[in-house]
């Protein structure tokens, strides 16, 4: 997996196309991703038990994650990711187009 919490995506295909967020969680069995503020759907709640009040609900729904890009901070485009060893023997993400180490912002 490629992609990290905190990450900040583009997404790159669908009906959300062209859209950027945040990867609030991350699905691993199923390979899906919630990102912050992309593909809402509403949910019809009935009161009582967690909710105390029934209504339409708005909230993010996952995505698959074939379908969104990590964004490079220096390219501030979307870039395939890489790994690279360190000399201290850490293993790092770095962006395949300009070599830039990614980092959770």
């Amino acid at each position: 997996m490629r992609l990290k919490k905190n990450d900040k995506v583009m997404v790159i295909s669908g009906k959300e196309k062209g859209k950027v967020g945040k990867i609030l969680k991350i699905f691993s069995d199923k390979d899906r991703v919630i990102v912050e503020k992309v593909n809402y759907i509403k949910r019809h709640t009935r009161p009582g038990g967690k909710v105390s009040k029934g209504g339409i609900i708005e909230k993010e729904a996952s995505l698959h994650i074939s379908n969104v890009m990590p964004i490079c901070g220096k390219c501030t485009d979307p870039v395939r990711v890489g790994t690279q060893q360190q000399p201290d023997g850490k293993t790092v993400r770095i962006c395949k187009k300009c070599g830039e180490i990614l980092e959770n912002k």
